[in-house]
């Protein structure tokens, strides 16, 4: 291709080189798959969003947010399990649209990933946080307040910003700054390792369901959808939404399915599985899990970011679980946050190694082989955040840069299909047409649910991206400053080697 504009496409054949220097070994199944994604997925949205978006936006029916959001992701999924075959490569969204959708579209994605990890850290450190503090009060130990909470809040118009008294929500700085420690000395986590942390917190889930069962009590299910405040997101059918958009979070694991694809046995048979099973086995926890949560006590009283703890301790025959909760949490929220951070830095690499970023961001340690500098920024911001920013604030960010994403994948699947048909798909969608504009649909009716003032910060990030692609990117693109990468010859790629 010799067109060099900003919807320029890198080949296909130079990401398959790229992912060949990285030394990466296909040896995931489609099991090690679907644990990868529960591992992603079973965290905050399980231990806190469950709690804050039915107490605040959705009441008991905070399942059918829970059912708007899946159907999302399973239409938005098929079409990453596409893309994942077509460009079995790491690098996820951002990667599958710099080889189909052109440069500047990549760096849109990547550039709203950066929002999607960066800060899906963040939020799981101040829910680990929570968790924390429930923790040593079961030793009789209280931390200050002004030391485990945010210095900002949003105020209810959803754009102002106000002072809390509080100073900084240490413990939520320190694990993120631990975790940051841990991702940059090189420490891996094995498929068997990711393994046994999923199977400790889903048999936790699994125990709070079966055991709370017992003590639900379904007056607290009605008015299942409470009436509407007058206020837009405030319970009613409009709070369903909003509430959507938020535990949308929730599931943003099943993009880190997706960047295994080049460490897949089989990426055309495994991927689909590893996406779209975990997904369903998800799903399905997240609607049992609110609707006992929601059983057990008023929702009004799930408005804190350890809801299940809070439900728990209102039940002298649930006393023996609380402990046992949150100790899972706090295990699975910290692996969480070491994927998000791990994430993150591999997808500045990955920008960095196509210039769009500064070198610094590709630089990888001599010793402990990491990408030092871009682990380390990914860390900092993400502990500032942490420290300094409400969860609900945090979370919204998250869900609105995924979604935009999701959204731009459903459509590129579209698009490609009469703009590149020549392209080897593996794995291929049926209904094309339907699965692609019901992705977009849904994915983009959760982010218009989302507040006004969270798609004003969405447009203040955008513009920032925007400025430092034309500043820096475009002219660092390695499309404009290697000669040697030609036209996309459209090869099939063989995604089994």
């Amino acid at each position: 291709m010799k067109k060099r504009g900003i919807f320029a496409t890198i080949p296909i054949a130079e990401l398959a080189r790229e992912k060949e220097g990285h030394g990466l070994k296909r040896t995931l199944g489609p099991g090690a798959l679907v644990s990868i994604g529960i591992g992603g997925i079973i965290g905050t949205g399980i231990f806190v969003l469950t709690g804050l978006a039915a107490a605040q936006h959705a009441g008991p029916a905070i399942t059918f947010s829970f059912i708007l959001a899946a159907l999302g992701c399973v239409f938005a999924g098929l079409c990453y399990a596409e893309f994942a075959s077509m460009v079995p490569v790491s690098g996820s969204a951002y990667a599958y649209s710099y080889a189909t959708l052109g440069e500047f579209i990549a760096w849109f994605v990547g550039w709203n990933l950066v929002l999607e990890y960066m800060f899906a850290a963040a939020t799981v450190a101040v829910g680990w946080s929570r968790y924390f503090v429930k923790f040593i009060e079961i030793f009789s130990i209280k931390l200050p307040e002004a030391w485990v909470s945010a210095p900002f809040t949003v105020m209810a118009d959803g754009h102002s910003i106000a002072a809390t008294g509080a100073i900084v929500n240490l413990p939520a700085v320190i694990i993120a700054a631990l975790v940051t420690g841990i991702c940059y000395v090189g420490i891996r986590q094995s498929a068997f390792v990711n393994g046994i942390v999923v199977a400790i917190k889903v048999t936790i889930v699994v125990l709070v369901i079966a055991c709370g069962a017992f003590y639900v009590n379904v007056d607290n299910w009605f008015p299942y959808i409470p009436e509407n405040t007058g206020v837009s997101g405030e319970f009613g059918w409009s709070g369903i939404l909003r509430a959507s958009g938020i535990i949308f979070f929730a599931y943003i694991g099943f993009d880190a399915v997706s960047t295994a694809a080049q460490e897949a046995k089989n990426p055309s048979r495994d991927m689909p599985i590893g996406i779209l099973g975990s997904l369903l086995i998800c799903t399905l926890l997240y609607i049992m899990m609110s609707a006992v949560l929601t059983g057990l006590v008023p929702y009004p009283q799930l408005n804190d970011a350890a809801p299940v703890a809070v439900a728990l301790q209102a039940h002298h025959g649930l006393d023996w679980l609380t402990p046992w909760v949150v100790v899972g949490a706090l295990a699975g929220l910290t692996s969480v946050i070491l994927v998000m951070i791990l994430a993150q830095s591999r997808i500045f690499l990955s920008m960095a190694t196509h210039g769009l970023l500064p070198r610094a961001f590709a630089r990888v340690h001599p010793t402990y082989r990491t990408p030092g500098f871009a682990t380390i920024v990914t860390g900092t911001f993400a502990a500032v955040a942490a420290g300094l920013l409400p969860i609900g604030l945090l979370g919204e960010l998250v869900s609105i840069g995924t979604l935009i994403a999701f959204v731009v994948v459903c459509i590129g699947v579209l698009v490609l299909r009469y703009t590149r048909p020549e392209v080897h798909r593996p794995f291929r969608v049926k209904g094309v047409w339907a699965v692609s504009l019901l992705g977009v649909f849904f994915c983009g009716s959760m982010a218009l649910g989302l507040p006004g003032g969270t798609w004003v910060r969405l447009l203040v990030w955008t513009a920032l991206g925007v400025i430092l692609y034309f500043v820096y990117g475009y002219r660092h693109s390695i499309l404009r400053t290697s000669p040697e990468i030609v036209a996309d010859s459209a090869q099939p790629v063989d995604t089994k080697a």
